[in-house]
């Protein structure tokens, strides 16, 4: 038996948010590189029809609301994410969320910090 598996992914989408630790960080705001991928069966019968997919879009829009309010920190924002892909998709099987944090403030060069949160669903 042959099964297919679509992916549906964003890349890098950028955010300058009022996410981190430090008071400052939530009032200067930070730069920040979200992706995000689903993985679910291709059983479709027509690939021209939007609801046979994740439409990327909501995707997105999902991101822009987890991003935009403050808090303290990248991982709440990562499962805030995960949790919002789960509920509105209940055919996704794997889901991995990776939110990269430019020059975060503990002095180092060119340095980034990662957060990554993965889902399978049997």
């Amino acid at each position: 038996m042959v099964t297919i598996t679509q992916k549906i992914a964003l890349e890098e989408v950028r955010f300058y948010s009022p996410i981190g630790y430090y008071e400052e960080e939530q009032v200067l705001g930070n730069e920040f590189f979200v992706s995000v991928s689903v993985s679910f069966p291709f059983n479709n019968p027509d690939s021209e029809e939007i609801q046979n997919t994740v439409n990327y879009e909501e995707l997105y829009a999902i991101l822009v609301e987890v991003m935009s309010p403050r808090r303290k920190l990248l991982e709440s924002a990562a499962e805030d994410i995960l949790n919002r892909v789960v509920e509105e998709y209940s055919h996704v099987q794997q889901i991995e969320v990776s939110i990269r944090k430019v020059n975060p403030p503990f002095g180092g060069d060119l340095a980034n910090s990662v957060v990554s949160l993965s889902y399978s669903r049997d």
